[in-house]
């Protein structure tokens, strides 16, 4: 076998938890509490970093509880200017406003009975927000320009990647609804924070990919594979999944390889925009790394020993100081 490609294990050991693939032993409490969750009508605020699958956890938790055959709702707070997110979540009457040809029931009604998921929760106005806690507290609302209050039954499940104690104190959400829609809060771990995650689904969007047929990958090359597991991840899997996409459509050969992927993951600035100017600590710590690689002709493990890093760490740092 090349000793410069790795291939694809014949067993992934990724556990598909209602569609949140995992082999991460850091996930497994989370999945348990998850199962807890659901047998109750309990409001839940996901935590988590943007692209980390929180709108999963929330499609889990509807499944996994007694109101899974009734509707799932999911509306992202961040997308709809004020006045449409009102009109969405509570629905309006005819004329409410221009445009308002006609009556729209809101997701509160869609939801009847089922769940609904709010993502992005920590950007609705605070205007919305008292409207908000009043359907949570009384399960009745009036549409937008109507007069008659309708009663739904809906299970709230909400999500946001920030702090809402910050957004608290700092005046931009209301304590009464933090407390509301956080019974129970779910904290979703980083996939830099899930052992094994990023290698096992970088094998299992290759094999989505593959199906597809745009192009068949049988390997990665061991200079993308170490810049895969080094890359920090900040938009997490959904990011993962767009680059091993990218990768798909700008090669050729079974070998997924280095310049397959985007530019931040080959450590280059993206086409146009300069290099970032380096402090000079930074910069005495690049000239080491170059020093030490040269010396050795390359060869990063003793080079890493050399400087007294694990191979790991000066992947890493060829990463920050654009070394690739």
């Amino acid at each position: 076998m090349r000793r410069d490609v790795v291939k694809r294990p014949a067993n992934l050991g990724l556990y598909n938890f209602h569609g949140i693939y995992t082999c991460a032993p850091e996930m497994q409490p989370l999945f348990r509490l998850i199962e807890r969750v659901a047998r109750t009508d309990c409001t839940v605020l996901v935590r988590g970093e943007t692209g980390c699958g929180k709108e999963l956890v929330a499609r889990a938790i509807h499944t996994l509880s007694p109101r899974n055959q009734h509707p799932f709702q999911d509306i992202n707070c961040a997308t709809l200017s004020p006045t449409l997110l009102e009109s969405e979540l509570f629905g309006h009457a005819r004329g409410a406003f221009t445009g308002a040809v006609s009556d729209h029931q809101g997701v509160f009604k869609l939801a009847d009975k089922g769940t609904l998921f709010l993502d992005e929760v920590a950007e609705i106005p605070l205007e919305i927000q008292a409207r908000l806690l009043r359907v949570l507290e009384e399960q009745t609302f009036v549409p937008v320009g109507g007069t008659k209050a309708v009663r739904v039954d809906v299970r709230l499940i909400s999500a946001t990647h920030k702090a809402l104690r910050r957004e608290v104190a700092a005046g931009r959400f209301r304590e009464d609804l933090l407390y509301r829609i956080r019974v129970v809060p779910l904290f979703l771990p980083s996939l830099r924070e899930r052992t094994g995650d990023i290698e096992g689904l970088v094998w299992h969007f290759i094999d989505q990919f593959n199906e597809q047929g745009l192009r068949r990958v049988e390997a990665v090359s061991r200079e993308a594979m170490e810049a895969l597991l080094c890359y920090p991840w900040p938009g997490n899997i959904r990011e993962l999944r767009n680059v091993v996409e990218h990768a798909f459509v700008v090669g050729e050969d079974a070998v997924l390889a280095l310049h397959d992927l985007t530019p931040e993951l080959r450590s280059e600035p993206p086409a146009g925009e300069p290099l970032p100017a380096e402090p000079s600590l930074r910069q005495i710590e690049r000239e080491q790394i170059v020093a030490a690689l040269a010396k050795h002709h390359g060869r990063k493990a003793v080079a890493a020993a050399e400087l007294g890093i694990s191979r790991s760490t000066l992947w890493r740092k060829l990463y920050e100081h654009h070394l690739r």
